[in-house]
């Protein structure tokens, strides 16, 4: 296979294998030791690029956002489940309860001026128009 000009053909690797594995080694040693600044925080942004303790601080966070998710998401959850709930005495009363479970009288049909016409439900074809009100 021919190496094209888009894709050139790689010899050797840009980076020792070695170097990635000594870098690995020295970031897990640092998770395990919680030695390392906070994910994204000023110390973390000062460090170095190849500095172990910014790769054991993103395993930090990616751990942590594998076993509880968006932090954000979990302090509003926490945030919605312990408001303050109403007491028991300023509940509705049984009685106030069995009133609003009441039937409601039927809601009488009124035109408004510069509206179309209503339908009256339950009589097909029959349609309420202002005129038809003030006559009434």
């Amino acid at each position: 296979m021919k190496p094209t000009a888009h894709l050139p053909e790689i010899t050797s690797p840009p980076f020792d294998p070695g170097e990635i594995a000594a870098l690995w080694a020295a970031a897990r040693s640092l998770f395990y030791a919680q030695n390392f600044p906070p994910y994204a925080s000023r110390a973390w942004c000062a460090l170095s690029p190849d500095d172990p303790r910014r790769i054991a601080s993103a395993l930090d966070a990616a751990e942590r956002w594998r076993k509880y998710g968006d932090e954000q998401a979990l302090l509003q959850w926490f945030r919605e489940t312990f408001v303050r709930r109403p007491s028991l005495a300023e509940r509705k009363t049984v009685a106030e309860l069995a009133a609003a479970r009441q039937p409601k009288p039927p809601h009488q049909l009124q035109a408004t001026p510069g509206w179309p016409p209503i339908a009256i439900p339950g009589q097909p074809g029959r349609w309420l128009t202002h005129r038809q009100e003030m006559a009434a």
